[in-house]
């Protein structure tokens, strides 16, 4: 049962057309905001809320926030400390599952019950890096006679974290919590589109013991908020999810002053079917990962590598899945919901619409039910498609699958590697002397073998290769990211 509306805001206060409206959560309290931006509903268009509309002086509040909070109590909290917060945060959202779920679901257009999924993630996220932040150990060198060698690891500072909107939840968890539990200060901007979860659970983690300051939240626009804080001098590191071409700008404002960013860029991901594979795990993978969040989804998997003897078994198996597909609003619990809004909606139906212009075959489509009035999108197939198409090329990040056609296994590494990005890769073969080389070969952050994804694993370290971005987040790769060394060395002779 979805809660009553008023239940799913309870740190907005109603505001115009009686919406919720938040404002900015800086050193532990609420700052209404000067404007506002106003957020619709995926699954239906309508107004849903109002957010603050951060300026430069708000992200210099939440930075001055942060780095007090350095100066003072959070600093002076020690690991085990650090880590029995994040984990008493975890336990708070697991507490309130089902109502930040719904507020997910409503921001975002996802099925509820992938909601569900992304909000105990957020508190997998807590949990593992809470317990991991009193085991983060330094080492020590063997050097001269007469001297001690240590190498400590230390926190950079006041960290900024830019989010993006097809995973507001999963990202506060993966990108802040990592980051505080080295000892880290945060000041998050996540994105305008959708991020009313990121604010709820915000309020839940003051009251978790995050003392003033160690967590900040500044919403608003990218062009304004965001670039407000990666080009603060108070910032010691920048983590930043979304589009290549503005990934650029971040790494350009990043480099005035010299400091280290992670960058994770998006993807384009191809799954390779050879005819030993199991079709039928196979083409449910390929369905289920280019059609979870509406294909909204990074690592998402966008093209499939068939081999061409077992080309017609897999597609008649892969059409059979997408027929079966069904769309609907978030309390449906449908297998897919809306694209986040009209911007994207009009995004992936151009892509849509200029491939059958352009002639390709058109191999699947689930049909979007009559009467609906948000942003849907059918989930489509198009194949055979050629290497130089946009199809290919081009990040769609929405459910739009690219099929290509290998003859041998050269042949299927070529095409494998022949984009710009490199996230994720799957490899369906029982051939296990195949499989290690095309781990080996396949240019990719991740590559999985008969299955993909692996439900997300909070443990395994994420990131991307060529124009998907540099550095790692997820698993305890994360850890030393958000951190320094510093080497001491001790004359006592």
């Amino acid at each position: 049962m979805q809660p009553a509306d008023p239940d799913l805001y309870p740190h907005a206060r109603r505001w115009r057309d009686a919406l919720p409206q938040y404002g900015h959560l800086i050193g532990n309290a609420w700052h209404e905001a000067g404007d506002v931006v106003g957020v619709a509903a995926p699954a239906s268009g309508r107004p849903l809320a109002w957010l603050g509309r951060g300026t430069a002086a708000d992200v210099d509040a939440a930075v001055a926030a942060a780095h007090a909070a350095l100066a003072g109590e959070w600093g002076r909290t020690d690991a085990a400390g650090r880590g029995r917060i994040l984990q008493a945060f975890a336990r708070l959202v697991l507490a309130h599952e089902e109502r930040l779920a719904w507020v997910e679901a409503h921001d975002t257009g996802k099925p509820i019950s992938q909601a569900r999924a992304d909000i105990r993630a957020v508190a997998r996220y807590f949990q593992f890096y809470g317990e991991a932040a009193d085991k983060v150990h330094g080492e020590v060198i063997p050097y001269l006679n007469d001297y001690s060698v240590a190498v400590v690891r230390e926190p950079l500072g006041v960290t900024a974290h830019i989010t993006p909107w097809n995973y507001p939840a999963q990202m506060f968890g993966r990108t802040l919590a990592p980051a505080l539990a080295m000892g880290n200060a945060a000041v998050l901007k996540p994105a305008e589109e959708a991020c009313l979860v990121c604010l709820e659970l915000g309020a839940l983690a003051l009251q978790a013991g995050f003392p003033a300051g160690a967590l900040n939240i500044v919403t608003g626009l990218g062009e304004e908020a965001g670039a407000a804080l990666t080009r603060h001098p108070g910032i010691a590191f920048i983590s930043f999810t979304g589009s290549p071409e503005v990934g650029r700008l971040v790494q350009e404002a990043a480099a005035i002053h010299h400091i280290p960013v992670v960058l994770e860029l998006g993807g384009k991901s191809p799954q390779l079917v050879f005819p030993d594979a199991d079709l039928d795990a196979a083409a449910a993978s390929v369905c289920g990962a280019i059609t979870q969040n509406a294909g909204q989804t990074c690592s998402a998997g966008s093209r499939v590598l068939v081999a061409r003897s077992i080309y017609a078994p897999f597609i008649e198996r892969l059409a059979a899945r997408f027929a079966a597909l069904r769309i609907g609003v978030p309390g449906e619990d449908a297998d897919l919901g809306p694209v986040i809004n009209a911007t994207q909606q009009r995004r992936v139906l151009d892509f849509i619409e200029n491939a059958q212009r352009g002639g390709l075959p058109l191999l699947a489509q689930a049909p979007v039910p009559a009467g609906t009035g948000g942003f849907f999108v059918p989930p489509t197939v198009f194949g055979p498609v050629p290497s130089d198409d946009p199809l290919v090329c081009r990040e769609v990040f929405g459910p739009v699958l690219a099929v290509q056609v290998f003859d041998d296994e050269d042949e299927a590494v070529a095409l494998a590697n022949g984009t710009e990005f490199g996230l994720v890769a799957g490899v369906w073969t029982r051939d296990g002397a195949r499989q290690q080389r095309l781990a080996r070969r396949i240019v990719s952050g991740q590559v999985f073998i008969n299955c993909y994804g692996a439900g997300g694993g909070v443990e395994l370290p994420f990131g991307g290769t060529k124009r998907s971005g540099h550095g790692r987040e997820k698993g305890l790769a994360a850890l030393d990211e958000v951190s320094t060394t510093k080497t001491v060395v001790h004359y006592y002779g």
